[in-house]
């Protein structure tokens, strides 16, 4: 039986993930990864989940975790039954995203955090949500409760991702796309091109939904992950 993996965003945890943690069905065994907070690179995370999750597993990922799951399936593309990337891309870093990494990662260093943290939120969600305050508060606790360090290293991990897109058309397990229709992190584009990349990946746009869109419309992303695995048998 495949065990079902979640892996969280930068400096993200598992309260990214509760509410479709809640939803799964306890024979899924579903768990949320920490790899991600414990080294230095993608190729190492991927590889320390490898050894980590004995077995098959399905993997559903956002963000970084979305690009984590690629390189998994490109480690160990007979591992992975299922997979499933959420608001993420498979491009290599821009040279413009680098330079505000960088910009960003030396006000880290600086102990401005949480002053980089509340400039950048309104990119990661979508504009209805502005006033809402739990959510925010819920997004910035655990960005906060990472650290400094967690996030200037998971931010060069990401600024030195390959370029997916080159062993994405190798992909052989059921694929499922999904993206918020405003995100503006991770546009739609990107998930559209993952989407012609992987044969016969299933594509699904949510409404009024920005980056974090598991936290933003949980019950849409639930119904869309629970109708997609029962497609796959996997309920």
């Amino acid at each position: 039986m495949s065990q079902l993996v979640f892996l969280p965003g930068l400096a993200a945890d598992s309260v990214m993930w509760q509410r479709q943690l809640d939803a799964m069905p306890t024979h899924l065994h579903a768990v949320v990864s920490d790899v991600h907070s414990r080294h230095a690179s993608l190729t190492e995370m991927a590889a320390s989940l490898l050894r980590e999750r004995e077995g098959e597993l399905i993997l559903c990922g956002a963000s970084m975790g979305g690009m984590l799951a690629m390189e998994v399936v490109r480690q160990a593309p007979l591992r992975v039954t299922a997979l499933a990337l959420l608001g993420t891309s498979a491009r290599p870093e821009t040279d413009a995203m680098r330079a505000l990494r960088a910009a960003a990662i030396t006000l880290f260093e600086q102990g401005r955090m949480e002053e980089v943290l509340q400039a950048n939120l309104p990119l990661a969600f979508h504009p209805i949500r502005a006033k809402d305050l739990m959510l925010q508060k819920s997004y910035l606790d655990f960005v906060l409760r990472a650290g400094s360090e967690q996030l200037i290293r998971q931010n060069h991990a990401v600024m030195a991702r390959a370029d997916a897109r080159l062993h994405l058309p190798a992909v052989g397990c059921p694929t499922l796309v999904m993206c918020g229709d405003t995100d503006q992190l991770t546009p739609p584009e990107c998930s559209r091109e993952i989407a012609q990349l992987i044969k016969g990946a299933e594509l699904v746009i949510l409404h009024q939904c920005g980056h974090m869109l598991t936290m933003e419309c949980p019950a849409e992303v639930n119904a869309a992950l629970l109708q997609w695995l029962a497609a796959q048998g996997l309920l």
